[in-house]
């Protein structure tokens, strides 16, 4: 499927765009990959390890609609990844979280549809469903933009579809290279928020892995969902420093208790299959969907009114040695 095509991934110099790009070139021979971010430091640094003569490196912001449409010319696939997701640095600068992860979101849209860029996929997260906070509030409204951008696809061949998970394990930026970093600086204890606190956890392959299957699953219009363990915060520190003592701190401005991926409200747009969830549009298309069989023939079922999916009443928890398992094959991966 991405054989001789052109891929383009928004926010390409993070670590699912360093992650998606080493399993591209590893698996198939794209004709171009092009990394469209904004920091030209990124850029060289990556660069360096990643130079195949199909790489491309474009300086650019999401929130620049012109640069966006220079970009995505022959486009065949975009990933966008770009967003700013840290959660209390949102909630005290809402406007710039809104001009990248909705405004952008926008951007992207109108760029794909202006170069008429069959395949698009928006990376959204946990923090978008039943939204607590100013991050999962902007990707929430992400998510709405590219769901109701098949409806203005006119007659062209042009697909919009969302991907939601949750927190990345050793993804730059994340909890766990954080309580690493206290660790190794001699820390007496480490910081854990609130005690009963659970969320979701994904490896980078695992999400790169999902991004693309679902590029072969997509018809437009669904939000995918994969089905991925939880695990308690402080199972977690446990995992990582069994002999060092926990400190709870208190939540932080806009963080959660337990996260959702499939909202309750969500219930009657929701289709369970064997590995992963998708939610129906609420709106209506044009051209009617069954959103029950995709294009790789699996077949789904409606859950039941009133199923959630969140981190707390999960069915597969995280052991702390399959916790320790996966860290260390996300640094092997990384080498």
């Amino acid at each position: 499927m991405f054989n001789g095509k052109v891929i383009l991934i928004t926010g390409g110099t993070g670590s699912f765009g360093k992650q998606f790009v080493r399993t591209i070139l590893k698996h198939y021979k794209p004709n171009k990959i092009i990394i469209y971010s904004r920091d030209e430091l990124k850029q060289f640094e990556m660069a360096q390890k990643y130079n195949d003569k199909c790489m491309r490196y474009f300086i650019g912001d999401v929130r620049d609609l012109p640069r966006l449409q220079k970009a995505m010319v022959d486009v065949d696939f975009v990933v966008h990844a770009a967003a700013l997701k840290h959660v209390p640095i949102a909630e005290y600068n809402p406007m710039e979280c809104i001009k990248t992860n909705v405004m952008g979101a926008q951007n992207i849209i109108d760029a794909c549809i202006d170069n008429k860029v069959p395949y698009t996929i928006a990376l959204s997260t946990d923090k978008a469903a039943s939204p607590a906070n100013l991050y999962g509030a902007s990707k929430l409204v992400s998510d709405k933009l590219f769901v109701a951008a098949n409806n203005l696809r006119g007659s062209h061949d042009i697909k919009f579809s969302v991907v939601r998970y949750g927190n990345v394990l050793a993804s730059r930026g994340s909890v766990i290279p954080y309580f690493e970093k206290l660790i190794a600086e001699g820390a007496t204890t480490l910081p854990i928020t609130e005690p009963n606190m659970t969320r979701f956890w994904i490896t980078l392959q695992e999400g790169v892995d999902f991004v693309l299957k679902n590029f072969l699953r997509m018809q437009g219009g669904e939000i995918f969902v994969p089905k991925i363990p939880s695990m308690k915060m402080t199972e977690m520190a446990k995992a990582i420093a069994p002999n060092l003592p926990q400190e709870i701190i208190g939540i932080r401005p806009g963080e959660k208790l337990h996260e959702v991926m499939c909202p309750l409200d969500d219930s009657h747009l929701t289709l369970e299959f064997e590995d992963h969830f998708v939610i129906k549009p609420s709106i209506t298309f044009s051209a009617p969907i069954d959103y029950t069989k995709n294009n790789l023939n699996e077949v789904g079922k409606s859950v039941k009114q009133g199923f959630e999916y969140n981190s707390r009443d999960n069915t597969i928890w995280l052991s702390h040695h399959e916790l320790l398992e996966k860290i260390q094959l996300t640094k092997d991966e990384e080498k």
